[in-house]
């Protein structure tokens, strides 16, 4: 069986000096690609140079996290572009996050839609990174609806009802994580009624350890977990979970 993690963060300061060696176990637990998010220009060089030395495994995203839109976003997102040449296999993680306070609410906005549009002019599929501010991001995909965008909400614990408003909007996906596995977490039952062949896997590590690894420093070979509770819930063998979910991320990715 072969596993993909559609969002890591492998150069986060948990992983220092140990970014290779999570790179290795991941694969020796099947799960061979992992797509290394990116939240803004502190970390990219790092994120290039691990994916770089990992053709074929690690694959690059390039994006503007919302929690790091300031007034001189714009800066960051000129930043970027310099970046696009890279070969960054989708415009993330970005979005909108008022968990907070929404401050920033309007600077989020404007900076989601600009690269929501350096998303469409490259032909990329974006990764939303979606809390408290449903409402907000629904109306910006209003905004977008002509954009042809395609994607992935990822870490995504709503509803079923979320996800299928998503599909008005074209082509997405939902990234499932450790939440899954977590004791009365919601998303154990509407995952139930999103079609597998919209489904993602994902650690967001080094953060949301699954059961039973729950509060310790999550890693990408922890996704067979993951899997293994989603071929539970869903009723079908793992098999079926990590054939179906690696077929759908190398879809979106074009990995």
């Amino acid at each position: 069986m072969e596993f993909i993690d559609t969002h890591t963060h492998l150069s986060d300061q948990a992983f220092t000096g140990e970014e290779d060696a999570a790179v290795q176990r991941a694969v020796a637990a099947g799960v061979v690609k992992m797509l290394q998010a990116d939240t803004g220009s502190a970390e990219r060089e790092a994120s290039y140079s691990l994916a770089e030395r990992h053709p074929g495994v690690v694959f690059p995203m390039l994006g503007l996290y919302p929690g790091n839109v300031t007034p001189d976003w714009r800066e960051e997102i000129d930043a970027m572009i310099s970046w696009l040449g890279r070969n960054p296999v989708a415009i993330g993680e970005i979005g909108l996050d008022y968990h907070y306070g929404a401050d920033t609410a309007d600077l989020q906005k404007e900076a989601l839609k600009v690269q929501f549009e350096l998303a469409r002019d490259n032909n990329l599929p974006v990764n939303i990174h979606l809390r408290d501010a449903t409402e907000d991001f629904f109306s910006v995909m209003e905004e977008c609806r002509g954009m042809g965008l395609r994607g992935n909400l990822h870490a995504f614990s709503g509803s079923a009802e979320v996800f299928q408003r998503m599909q008005r909007y074209g082509e997405w996906y939902v990234g499932i994580g450790g939440v899954l596995t977590f004791k009365k977490a919601h998303i154990a039952e509407d995952v139930k009624r999103i079609p597998m062949e919209r489904i993602l896997l994902e650690t967001d590590s080094p953060y949301l350890a699954p059961t039973p690894l729950r509060g310790t420093r999550n890693e990408s070979a922890n996704v067979p977990l993951i899997a293994a509770k989603l071929a539970e819930l869903k009723g079908v063998g793992i098999e079926e979970v990590a054939a179906v979910t690696t077929h759908n991320a190398e879809t979106l990715f074009a990995i």
